[in-house]
């Protein structure tokens, strides 16, 4: 009987991910990599996670997302128990559309 053992990730995938120049080239690549189905997950997963760090309850994360409580529960399990890094990508991306909004004070 032949015995599964874990592969581990290959880092290549990761620099590629990190060498991306753009959002435009970021979105192909993915496109290339994944199916429609694959995409719309971890968008929906993105989703879930930025609305769980903004203490939105189930119920309203479910009505946003269309996610099931099973998907909202596993993104909370890993945000809080695993050392996620996803509530530090998250709050960068805030900073950053922050500031980019247009300065609205008149003076």
């Amino acid at each position: 009987m032949m015995r599964y053992t874990k592969k581990q990730p290959s880092e290549a995938l990761y620099e590629a991910i990190l060498s991306l120049n753009s959002l435009e080239e970021c979105e192909r690549f993915f496109e290339d990599l994944c199916t429609e189905n694959e995409l719309r997950s971890m968008e929906q997963r993105y989703n879930v996670a930025a609305y769980l760090m903004q203490d939105m309850v189930y119920a309203d994360i479910l009505e946003k997302t269309g996610a099931s409580s099973a998907t909202i529960s596993r993104v909370r399990r890993n945000i809080l128990y695993r050392g996620s890094v996803m509530p530090e990508v998250i709050a960068r991306q805030q900073g950053a559309r922050a500031e980019d909004a247009p300065d609205t004070e008149e003076g």
